[in-house]
């Protein structure tokens, strides 16, 4: 009978001098199962595949920065306190990644890789939002094999063991303790599936799915931080994790009423690409430029104006 979980003994192998770290590899294929389930999305709301590809460079990049950051500035007593090594700020491999800066970086690394290519954000981040949170985790798994974020004391079947080394101080050794590695897991993956239902049942879109995406996640972060028992700063006897999901669990109920305000008003900003600015009422293409050129025409050689298309003869757009 299982009466705990035991923890790896190891977390990193070595390839002759080349150190191979589980935490690296629970990042690069929770990445990698991100970017396909994106590009299998994208490309059915019409976008271009390769645009995912693309974007996925600038996302993981800017969200390692972001994730970084966050952990740094929110937990700075071990690169700036009196024993502090600003040198250990690169040491990313060993630990130390904040979802919420990682979500951050690669929402701002996809708006450049997208605004480059004058293509909008909000149809890419819907079909981003479901392989983002399955990326998730297997992210945390490199937790596991850090034996590090875990939670309170206790006995349950499903307690997790943790190495004397990695003991948080004060807890003797032996001791067991919430998993909430796994329960973040668990969580995110019927995040999944209830994203997928939300999306289909209620038409989520433009932006829609993504902001679901964050309501879910911290919603489940929520009851995760209260009950981990790392070190982290308090505000009025809650952990800054904490603030920080009920900041951003409002802040994305907010924006999905607003999204959803924004479709019902405008069904274009679903639409792949940006609106190219030469279309616009002051250009030269303008259907009001053609119809003064239309009428002066009529005036001066006393015919009547070609008849344009009708709308119904021409071929769909895709996006529209």
């Amino acid at each position: 009978m299982i009466t705990s979980i035991p923890s790896p003994d190891r977390a990193v192998w070595y390839l002759g001098p080349l150190p191979l770290r589980a935490y690296a590899f629970a990042i690069i294929i929770g990445v990698l199962i991100a970017w396909k389930i994106g590009e299998r999305r994208y490309a059915r709301k019409g976008g271009d595949p390769e645009v995912v590809t693309d974007a996925a460079g600038w996302m993981v990049l800017f969200a390692i920065i972001g994730a970084r950051l966050y952990h740094v500035f929110t937990t700075p007593e071990p690169y700036f306190g009196p024993n502090g090594d600003l040198l250990q700020i690169l040491r990313v491999w060993e630990g130390g990644l904040g979802i919420w800066g990682g979500v951050l970086g690669g929402v701002v690394g996809a708006w450049i890789a997208l605004k480059r290519r004058g293509l909008r954000l909000g149809p890419f981040a819907d079909a981003a939002a479901p392989g983002v949170l399955a990326a998730q985790a297997v992210g945390r798994l490199g937790n596991y094999f850090n034996q590090e974020l875990y939670g309170r004391p206790t006995d349950l079947p499903w307690a997790l063991e943790i190495d004397p080394e990695h003991l948080v101080a004060g807890y003797p050794e032996g001791t067991t303790f919430h998993p909430t590695f796994l329960y973040e897991m668990i969580c995110s993956i019927i995040g999944v599936f209830l994203l997928l239902f939300l999306e289909r049942r209620f038409r989520l879109r433009a932006g829609q799915t993504f902001w679901a995406y964050v309501a879910i996640y911290t919603a489940a972060r929520l009851w995760i931080e209260n009950l981990r028992i790392d070190t982290a700063h308090t505000i009025a006897g809650l952990r800054l994790n904490v603030w920080t999901s009920i900041i951003v669990f409002t802040l994305a109920l907010v924006m999905l009423y607003l999204r959803g305000k924004k479709v019902a008003a405008d069904p274009t900003v679903d639409s792949i690409a940006l609106p190219d600015p030469q279309s616009g009422p002051d250009s030269p293409n303008s259907s009001d430029t053609l119809d003064k050129e239309e009428a002066a025409s009529e005036r001066s050689a006393g015919q009547h104006p070609p008849q344009r298309p009708s709308s119904a003869a021409s071929p769909d757009v895709p996006g529209a």
